[in-house]
C-alpha cells in the first residue's frame, strides 16, 4: 500500500527525548519495507505542540491532503504520540483519516490502528486510554516547567527565559516584528519551515542573535507565544 508518513516534533521533545524527526522517519521507513509499504511522501511539523489540531499544523494538514487526493491510500507515524498529545485531537484525525478520507492509519511501532468495533470495544478503550497517559506526560511537562519557573523568580531570578524574537525588554522590535509577520504569512500559506528560513536569508531579516536561519530556528519562532513583559 502507498503510504504517505508524518513526523512531528516539538523543541523540548526533540532535545530531551532524542525523537528526532530523522530518527521517526528511518523508523517508519523500515517498518514499511518489512511490511510491504511504500512511502510516497513525507511531511514533517517541527517544534509543533502534539496538541494542536491539524488546522494548525502544516505538515499534518500536507498529509491529510495527500490522502484526499489519493496519492497515497494510509497515514503512518512512529506512534500515535506524534499524531497528537491530546486524546481529542487524537481522535478527531483517526475519523477524519477513516471516515471523510477512507483511509487506514499505521504506527511504526504497533503495526495498523484499527477502526472502532462495536463489538470489540476494549479496542477503542485501550486506544483512548493510551492517549490519556500521552496528554497526562504532556501536562506534567509543562507544569515542572512552570513550578521551575515559579521557583527561579522566587529566588529573584528571570523566569521566563529570553525574550521571544520580536519582542525585547522595551517591548517590540521593528525589524523582528517585520521578520515574525513575513514569517506567519508564509506559514499560512503552508510553506515549509525549510522553505521559510531560505526566504528570511535571501530577503535580510535579522535573527535574533545574528546567526543564520535555519529550520529548527523558524519552527522555535513560531511555536513560542510572545513575551512582552
Amino acid at each position: 500500500m502507498k503510504l504517505v508518513a508524518y513526523v512531528r516534533v516539538s523543541t523540548r521533545e526533540q532535545v530531551e527525548h532524542g525523537q528526532g524527526l530523522g530518527i521517526q522517519e528511518k523508523a517508519i521507513r523500515r517498518w514499511a519495507r518489512a511490511n510491504g509499504h511504500k512511502i510516497v511522501a513525507v511531511h514533517r511539523d517541527e517544534g509543533v505542540s502534539g496538541a494542536k489540531p491539524a488546522t494548525d499544523r502544516p505538515g499534518l494538514t500536507a498529509a491529510l491532503r495527500d490522502l484526499h487526493n489519493g496519492a497515497a491510500g494510509g497515514l503512518i507515524v512512529r506512534d500515535l504520540d506524534r499524531l497528537a498529545r491530546e486524546v481529542s485531537v487524537q481522535e478527531a484525525v483517526l475519523a477524519e483519516v477513516w471516515t471523510r478520507l477512507d483511509g487506514r492509519v499505521f504506527t511504526a511501532v504497533a503495526d495498523e490502528v484499527l477502526k472502532d468495533d462495536p463489538d470489540d470495544p476494549m479496542r477503542t478503550a485501550m486506544r483512548k486510554m493510551a492517549g490519556v497517559f500521552h496528554e497526562l506526560d504532556r501536562l506534567l511537562i509543562v507544569k515542572r516547567l512552570r513550578d521551575g519557573r515559579a521557583a527561579k523568580a522566587a529566588t529573584g531570578g528571570h523566569a521566563n527565559g529570553r525574550y521571544c524574537y520580536g519582542y525585547g525588554p522595551n517591548g517590540p522590535i521593528k525589524a523582528q516584528q517585520a521578520a515574525l509577520r513575513r514569517m506567519r504569512a508564509m506559514q499560512a500559506e503552508g510553506l515549509s519551515t525549510r522553505a521559510i528560513a531560505q526566504t528570511l536569508a535571501d530577503e535580510g531579516h535579522p535573527t535574533a542573535r545574528g546567526g543564520g536561519w535555519s529550520p529548527p530556528v523558524v519552527a522555535r519562532i513560531l511555536a513560542r507565544e510572545p513575551v512582552t513583559s
